[in-house]
């Protein structure tokens, strides 16, 4: 029979930054959370991602005795600021699809299980941050994320995976509590531009820009489009003003080859234009949380983002959205954009659009209009 040492050593030398154990019982404490906001999370249900299911892990694996939690750090790389920019950090180097990274490992650390006789799942809808700290692994922040106790300096630029497993290991201590420092003047919820924290890690995630990103429902509303900022996919901004992400966001990290190359087909202008081709075999792969057919959302949140950048350079891709995109909302949020750009030839552009601009699109030239500049 595997000891914790042996899983232990097998996981540090598959490249794990920490692992911790705790028992199968189910999150009872979780589950309540989530029966009590139902208001906030019950969108989560409707789109197939059984939260409630998932706070049992014998729902996953009926012979559940442990759950081996590995932790994984996501941020090991320097990224471009241009892509930090527009892109959760978490996202860069997600292999979910690819399953060239993260996934091998867990891939080979199961297989080691299995060839010594235990039986594994990774169940994606497991309360993967509760398991963290139920493990002993490290505390939460007031933004909700999980603060590793020691990998990428205490950070919460980490990943646990939980993998139920048959086999009884014992539990180690448990950490289940907040772990801001006493000084911290609560730096997360004053950055959050659209008050989606509420403070003691309770999060509206209706409100969170990573939610408003790939899960808002219609034409993202006008009062959040300006806070949502230059994000596109995913935001990092509570993390990055934390104090406790300080230090490992001072390190000098070596590149990202890979990342590096994804900077032309991320460009903004491309995401706006993009066809279905390249919508399939350029951006889902990396980012899949929006399918083809949503590709609609990609292209009005690029649009929101150029018009937030206040840059001209943008006037020319979005006024070619306005006329030719297929998708009424992409278009109305071209305008709103051009709109936001504020100068004599947007304003120029809107006018010339006004006069064919159907619904949605001309509520938002009409919009636009009361706030630009007047003519020469």
């Amino acid at each position: 029979m595997l000891s914790k040492e042996d899983v232990i050593r097998q996981a540090q030398s598959l490249g794990f930054e920490d692992i911790g154990f705790t028992s199968a019982e189910p999150f009872d404490s979780h589950r309540e959370v989530l029966a009590a906001r139902q208001q906030e999370y019950g969108w989560v249900e409707e789109k197939g991602i059984a939260l409630l299911q998932g706070t049992d892990p014998r729902n996953a694996l009926p012979q559940a005795q442990s759950i081996i939690v590995l932790m994984s750090v996501y941020l090991r790389n320097a990224y471009p600021k241009y892509l930090e920019g527009h892109f959760g950090r978490c996202y860069l180097d997600d292999d979910r699809i690819t399953k060239n990274g993260l996934a091998v490992k867990v891939k080979a650390l199961r297989a080691f299980l299995q060839d010594n006789g235990i039986a594994s799942k990774v169940p994606f809808n497991l309360p993967h941050r509760m398991a963290a700290a139920r493990a002993g692994l490290g505390t939460f922040g007031k933004n909700g994320l999980f603060y590793s106790r020691k990998a990428a300096r205490q950070s919460s630029w980490v990943l646990p995976i939980t993998v139920v497993v048959d086999q009884p290991f014992e539990p180690d201590a448990p950490t289940i509590r907040m772990g801001c420092p006493d000084w911290c003047r609560n730096a997360c919820i004053a950055a959050c531009p659209t008050r989606a924290l509420k403070g003691n890690a309770a999060v509206d995630p209706r409100r969170c820009i990573s939610y408003l990103t790939y899960y808002g429902e219609g034409l993202t509303p006008r009062e959040l489009r300006e806070p949502m900022g230059l994000y596109v996919y995913g935001c990092d901004r509570c993390q990055n003003v934390c104090p406790r992400n300080a230090a490992w966001l001072a390190e000098q990290l070596p590149p990202n080859p890979a990342v590096d190359a994804m900077q032309a087909d991320f460009q903004l202008e491309q995401l706006l234009g993009m066809d279905k081709a390249y919508f399939k075999n350029r951006i889902w792969p990396r980012m899949f949380y929006m399918p083809p057919e949503q590709m609609w959302r990609w292209q009005m949140n690029a649009a929101r983002a150029m018009g937030n950048t206040r840059d001209e350079k943008y006037i020319q891709p979005l006024a070619q959205a306005c006329q030719g995109n297929g998708d009424e909302r992409v278009r109305a949020m071209a305008a709103w954009a051009l709109g936001r750009i504020r100068t004599i030839k947007a304003r120029t552009v809107l006018e010339t659009l006004k006069a064919s601009a159907p619904g949605l699109v001309a509520a938002e030239i009409a919009v636009a209009a009361l706030d630009m500049p007047e003519g020469p």
